[in-house]
């Protein structure tokens, strides 16, 4: 089966198109953050596509606002046993140790060593400046490697919490702002995100353009992406299974 990519944007919304030998157009919406994907026959113009996003924006938006709920109300409570990502691989969290304010990797154990009187939300915040150190620590060496073969250089890394967006770009200030999640990822992806976004330096949509520099200097960032969308978004476990509509 033959497929060929594109990205459009309707309603405010970015859409992934997946062209097949298939008769019929069909729409899935995948988590963790409601990433839509269009997948539709040769034969069926960009017109076409956009038409059919548009009749059938409230079942999308629908599948969407459910996957992020989802997030919220599995939010976890930060204690010893639950299940955390570091860098693509699976942890328990341990938090019986006592002391000075540390996080540790050993093993299969993520250890977090916090003053005895911290709540949960304290835990948290914890944790979540590790990860921030952990990403922060990991992007001055993608850098070094992609900024010369790309031919463009970020003035400035932020890393920030987004809802739904791993990273972005600004032109204006060439600065790159990247998700502290992308700490619970493999590796594979934060290089991924870092080409991505450097490349928007030279070309700022999602044309053909772009996919074309994508496919030069990183020839499988399709399954790079698609391992990023497709691992969990937060500490829980996510449905791999995307929602469907045709």
């Amino acid at each position: 089966m033959s497929t060929a990519n594109a990205y459009l944007t309707v309603a405010g919304l970015r859409i992934d198109v997946i062209y097949k030998d298939i008769k019929n157009l069909h729409i899935s919406v995948y988590p963790p953050v409601g990433r839509v994907r269009v997948a539709a026959p040769h034969r069926v113009d960009e017109d076409a596509i956009r038409l059919a996003v548009v009749q059938r924006l409230p079942w999308i938006k629908k599948q969407r606002e459910q996957l992020q709920n989802a997030e919220r109300q599995t939010e976890r409570r930060m204690l010893s046993g639950e299940t955390h990502y570091v860098w693509g691989q699976r942890l328990r969290l341990d938090v019986s140790r006592h002391g000075r304010s540390r996080v540790s990797v050993a093993g299969k154990t993520l250890w977090l060593t916090t003053p005895a009187d911290y709540d949960e939300d304290q835990r948290r915040a914890a944790l979540d400046h590790w990860y921030r150190k952990e990403l922060k620590a990991a992007v001055p060496a993608l850098l070094a490697k992609w900024q010369p073969i790309i031919g463009e250089e970020a003035a400035k890394v932020v890393v920030r919490h987004m809802k739904t967006k791993w990273g972005t770009c600004h032109l204006e200030s060439r600065s790159i702002w990247l998700n502290p999640e992308l700490a619970k990822k493999n590796p594979r992806c934060l290089e991924y995100i870092v080409v991505h976004e450097l490349i928007h330096f030279i070309e700022r949509t999602h044309n053909a353009r772009f996919i074309e520099l994508m496919n030069l200097h990183m020839p499988d960032w399709r399954a790079r992406r698609d391992e990023l969308n497709d691992a969990p978004l937060s500490s829980e476990e996510w449905d791999a299974g995307a929602r469907h509509e045709s």
